[in-house]
């Protein structure tokens, strides 16, 4: 069975639009790979409305992973920029998923592409928003 426990800090990558930013999760047995795991909205100074980092995904998630629950996962930022790489290989085929927050935007957004690389593979996403009304 997989945890729902936070992971360590250097197992986060940033990414930002100058506004705000998300720590996106890198786990090896794929249960937390590409988790939107902390994140403030609309800025830095707000509430947070992904705060797993401080408990579980309770705490507000955003997960999108293959259905595969052992991929082999790899990432990097793509030179020069904030653009989270994060590579998924299954026995089935390989996807990407392409994290970023685009900058000198009136409002800010994320941006999560998927995009397949070679065979088939299924994935899944979740999404849990913290309640307004928590401290974090």
């Amino acid at each position: 069975m997989s945890s729902d426990l936070p992971l360590a800090i250097e197992d986060y990558a940033l990414i930002g639009d100058c506004t705000t930013a998300a720590l996106v999760g890198r786990n090896e047995s794929g249960y937390t790979a590409g988790s939107i795991d902390w994140m403030c909205w609309p800025r830095f100074d707000s509430n947070a409305c992904f705060a797993a980092l401080l408990g579980t995904s309770e705490h507000g998630r955003w997960r999108i992973c293959p259905a595969d629950p052992a991929p082999r996962i790899s990432r990097a930022y793509r030179d020069g920029t904030t653009v989270l790489e994060t590579i998924f290989d299954t026995a089935h085929g390989r996807v990407a998923l392409i994290d970023f927050m685009p900058v000198d935007q009136a409002d800010s957004s994320i941006i999560r592409l998927v995009e397949g690389r070679r065979g088939k593979v299924a994935m899944r996403t979740h999404s849990r928003e913290m309640p307004r009304s928590a401290p974090f």
